[in-house]
């Protein structure tokens, strides 16, 4: 049934799998069965890092499967919820209600409608109080977990922290609850001893009034504080190489590995910064290993090296060296997501830019230095002008800001403080130089040390927000902003209790989903749904006292309440805290336990790049014959072609790229097949130096290539142009008795006036029309059309939607 609606879905490769390095393990073999959902689209979640981690370290255990889902977008979501299909896992298409364990990942607190409209579409019921024996496990983790009182009427548990130890401990419990047959209480029972897991159940907070928390009251002895799951030491989980490669582009659409995590600045509006406490880092000779075989695995064409600080790695200067000293040749180019400012300099940029400028990205977050430093962002404004000079002087067009508005102690003085920074940047900037601008709100967090501060309501984000935006400079600066609404309705939830749950229900129930999406996000639902609620939203934006119980307070991140509170004094004062890399600053993280920050020792040596495969200096232009069947019929042309590019990666060809800004392969492709259409026959031309014969290339690429898409034959090339001349035979494949009334319509269709192709939008011959009824005992209608016609628009107009959805199948032959 799926079948039926994905054809109309927008970008139906987000839904089919069958993607490289997906893992399918035998499903009622396997004792422990984990769905990993991710609320948001799928190129959102198969960007996320987290998810790549925790699918491949599930299912590097013999007793665990782990599947994907993700939120199908509305236009899916309305199609399943019409025909009756339930939300399926990627890998072996079976509803979620199947799973023992369904796992969400909460990055940001938006999310909470999909959520509801995910488990809504798996037929499962939205609150734990209401589920069954029988029912999964649902459970959920990420940043948006740390105050996770106003979804935890959702989950039956909740992870806080690093998920690595905690995930594998959950699916033992699992399974050793399972093969004891217990009841649901037990098990939950059994999950309160692992560090790290959040019991809803068992906490009830008395809340006298909404945004106010009087006491939180376990219900359970010995289980009064839920202390985070921490990883101390990230070597123990190396970084999966084998990461899955999706058909659809992704928003981070490269390979990653996660160089560290945890950050030493202590920015005090940042709640990573605080929650992923203390800083760890990869050892480099892994970080190197992760990168070589990664490469080799997925055939990616760029690599990310990711962490909180990516310039604060010990060792970044080497590893970037090492990394481009290996791939320049094949191409392979090199971002560095999160630098600031002051670990920016021109040898890092030069490594960088070695095979494409990748972005660069500041985050000064306001434009006056005061205020940066009250933010313990110890950036002053000559960093800022001197690095973004040097950006453009290594022949970067293009800069990107983030800035915040809203912030505690801003004054109008520094929201006017912004443009002229801005007006500054500009005076630096190349004839061609822009920059691009991102203005967003405020918002106070849990754990950090503005946690006490109020949040800007709505209409004084937007007076500020046109204060900075009407002073702003013309030109060459392009300004990207949100209206606030989004950032309101965030820290509504940011800091909330457990009241909230409602109005998320209602504000499902009204059509709310996908809210982080500015294009589908509807601020009127969610007043609708407070007004029905009866609560207030504006108190949970107010400003908390000192000695105020938060509703996470017993949630402990291993953070001091006094060294938040010292670092809240700090910044009224205008004092900086260095980096706990350099001098302690007692917040009470590290401790004798092993707890510690860990740095990979600055002075470390890798082993000189082995030589690259010689290769002979002759070009050879290699044909390759190709099918495109089955689930591959849902991928777009750009889809087909980065498939084909990646998988020519896997295989070590020597490609031949173009010159300029972005090198690319020389392969050029067949004229585009419609999408839903199969084919036998899809032709390709690659450059590659003459290191492989058409046969070796053939075998090769048919081991990495996913199912459905094979080289059906390679061969020396004397170009398209020939084979694009030549005419090209359409099988179709028809309900029954139906080919010979389509016959007729397009008998009729072609005998009209010629020119006149206002219905079917293309002219075929009438001659070239066969009918055949000897396969499958089904009407096949056989059409050989000169050129490339567009088959399916053909078919499309000229039939009606219940014609249509009798066609089975539509597969060029030649």
């Amino acid at each position: 049934m799926l079948e039926d609606i994905l054809i109309r879905a927008e970008r139906p490769s987000r839904y089919v799998g069958n993607e490289y390095n997906s893992i399918k393990k035998p499903f009622d073999e396997t004792q422990v069965r984990v769905a990993l959902v991710y609320p948001d689209a799928y190129e959102v979640g198969m960007s996320h890092v987290g998810l790549r981690i925790l699918y491949h370290l599930l299912n590097s255990l013999d007793f665990v499967l782990a599947e994907r889902a993700f939120s199908p977008w509305p236009d899916m979501s309305h199609a399943m919820r019409k025909k009756g299909v339930p939300l399926l896992t990627l890998e072996s298409h079976r509803p979620l209600r199947d799973f023992d364990v369904v796992g969400f990942s909460l990055q940001h607190e938006l999310a909470i409608t999909n959520v509801l409209e995910i488990l809504a579409l798996s037929h499962i019921k939205a609150l734990w109080e209401q589920r069954h024996e029988e029912d999964p496990l649902i459970i959920a983790g990420g940043p948006a977990c740390f105050n996770p009182e106003p979804f935890c009427g959702i989950f039956d548990a909740i992870v806080i922290g690093d998920g690595e130890e905690v995930s594998i401990r959950i699916c033992e419990l699992v399974r050793d609850w399972k093969k004891a047959k217990g009841s649901k209480e037990e098990l939950l029972v059994a999950l309160t001893k692992v560090e790290g897991v959040y019991i809803p159940k068992f906490f009830e907070p008395i809340s006298p009034e909404p945004s106010r928390i009087e006491e939180i009251r376990p219900l359970l002895p010995g289980y009064e504080k839920v202390k985070k799951a921490l990883l101390k030491d990230l070597d123990k989980y190396p970084f999966p190489s084998k990461q899955v490669v999706p058909f659809t582009q992704l928003i981070h659409d490269r390979f990653v590995v996660e160089i560290s995590r945890g950050c030493s600045r202590g920015c005090r509006f940042c709640q990573a910064g605080m929650i992923y406490r203390p800083l760890r880092e990869r050892a480099m000779e892994q970080i190197v290993e992760n990168v070589t075989r990664g490469l080799e695995d997925t055939g990616y064409e760029e690599v990310s090296l990711l962490s909180l600080s990516s310039g604060d790695y010990s060792c970044i200067q080497g590893l970037i060296k090492h990394i481009m000293d290996r791939n320049e040749r094949k191409k392979i180019a090199l971002s560095l997501p999160s630098l600031r400012v002051d670990t920016m300099n021109a040898e890092l940029m030069e490594q960088i830019k070695r095979v494409r400028k990748t972005g660069f990205t500041i985050a000064p977050e306001t434009g006056m230095e005061e205020l940066r430093f009250r933010l313990n962002k110890q950036l002053t404004d000559k960093e800022i002008l001197d690095i973004s000079n040097l950006i453009f002087e290594a022949g970067w067009q293009v800069l990107k800001l983030y800035f915040m508005v809203g912030l505690p102690f801003e004054t109008d003085d520094a929201l006017k403080a912004l443009p002229h920074l801005v007006s500054k940047i500009l005076k630096g900037t190349p004839r061609k130089g822009k920059l691009h601008l991102n203005i967003s709100c405020f918002v106070p967090k849990s754990h950090t040390p503005f946690q006490w501060e109020g949040q800007v309501q709505l209409d004084e984000f937007k007076r500020r927000y046109e204060c900075v935006a009407k002073s702003m400079p013309k030109g060459k600066v392009s300004l990207h902003g949100n209206s606030g609404e989004q950032s309101w309705l965030e820290g509504v939830f940011s800091r909330g209790d457990r009241r909230l749950l409602l109005v998320a229900l209602k504000a499902h129930e009204k059509g709310a989903s996908f809210d982080a999406w500015g294009d589908l996000f509807n601020l009127n639902i969610w007043y609708e749904a407070f007004k029905e609620t009866g609560i207030d939203p504006t108190l949970y934006l107010r400003k908390r006292d000192l000695g105020e119980l938060m509703p996470w307070s017993h949630i402990d991140t291993g953070i001091k309440g006094k060294f938040l509170l010292d670092e809240l004094r700090r910044a009224e004062e205008g004092k900086v805290t260095p980096p706990c890399t350099k001098a302690c600053s007692n917040c009470g993280v590290c401790n004798e336990e092993g707890v510690q920050i860990k740095l990979t020792p600055p002075t470390i040596t890798l082993k000189e790049s082995p030589e690259e495969r010689p290769h002979g200096n002759e070009v050879k232009k290699i044909l390759l014959v190709l099918t495109k069947l089955k689930k591959a019929k849902y991928l777009g042309h750009l889809e087909f072609m980065r498939t084909l590019h990646r998988a020519m990666r896997r295989a070590g060809l020597n490609l031949i790229h173009s010159e300029g800004y972005h090198p690319m392969p020389k392969v050029r492709f067949g004229y585009a097949l419609p999408l839903g259409m199969e084919s036998l026959n899809e032709v390709v031309e690659m450059e590659i130096y003459d290191s492989h014969s058409p046969n070796e290339i053939r075998r090769l690429l048919n081991k990495l290539l996913p199912s459905g898409i094979r080289v059906k034959n390679a061969s020396y090339s004397h170009g398209l142009d020939s084979i694009h001349k030549e005419g090209s035979m359409y099988f179709v494949l028809m309900g029954e008795d139906v080919g010979s009334y389509v016959i007729e319509k397009i008998g009729l269709k072609i005998g009209s006036k010629k020119g006149d192709d206002s219905h079917a939008g293309i002219e075929i011959p009438l001659k070239d029309l066969v009918l055949e009824r000897r396969i499958l005992k089904r009407d096949v209608l056989m059409l050989k059309v000169r050129y490339h016609p567009k088959i399916m628009k053909f078919l499309t107009n000229l039939l009606s939607d219940g014609e249509i959805s009798r066609i089975k199948r539509v597969i060029k032959l030649s």
